[in-house]
């Protein structure tokens, strides 16, 4: 086994970097990915949109299959069924609403129910810690914001990407310094 094999081996058992060997350059940070760019749960969003998209068909199907004479539903009933369809699937989308969007300018950030614009120089440091549901942005005004367009829920491989693409572009076009650990 050569010493790259081992190495290889010890990132895919402990998921860390290997210790760096004697001479070897220090790993580069990940590149900026072009801009424009969004960020959005794209797994999270499927599965939503297809559990409204069902639930509003079957309430549909049921406000319009159940025979009168069979049951003692008017009108007002019917339409009491085929809307609380359209509201569930309502509310499943707005919990596909979270995005970051990422231009020249900054970064604008969408949750479920705010969205707000930030330039990159406003952004500190991005950070997803194992067991946040989505990155947290340090803001040059000493708070934080959720950043809920990226979130390891269903595609942890996904948002772990997400967030040091965000991170490096914080860095390369702010005054950002997130860590790369964080």
């Amino acid at each position: 086994m050569t010493s790259t094999d081992k190495n290889e081996d010890d990132v895919k058992a402990t998921g860390d970097p290997p210790a760096p060997q004697p001479g070897a350059q220090a790993p580069t940070p990940p590149a900026a990915p072009e801009l424009p760019v969004v960020f959005r749960p794209v797994l999270t969003r499927i599965i939503l949109m297809v559990t409204g998209a069902v639930v509003l068909a079957v309430l549909l199907v049921i406000a319009v299959i159940v025979p009168v004479s069979a049951s003692t539903w008017g009108l007002g009933d019917r339409f009491t069924v085929a809307g609380t369809g359209l509201a569930a699937w309502g509310v499943l989308a707005v919990l596909c609403r979270p995005k970051v969007l990422a231009d020249a300018d900054g970064v604008t950030v969408v949750n479920l129910t705010a969205k707000r614009r930030l330039a990159w120089a406003e952004i500190i440091r991005v950070s997803l810690r194992p067991g946040d549901p989505w990155v947290t942005l340090d803001l040059a005004d000493g708070t934080t914001m959720a950043a809920m367009g990226i979130q390891p829920g269903l595609a942890r491989e996904r948002a772990l990407a997400d967030a040091r693409a965000l991170r490096a572009l914080v860095e390369a076009h702010g005054s950002g310094t997130g860590a790369p650990g964080n």
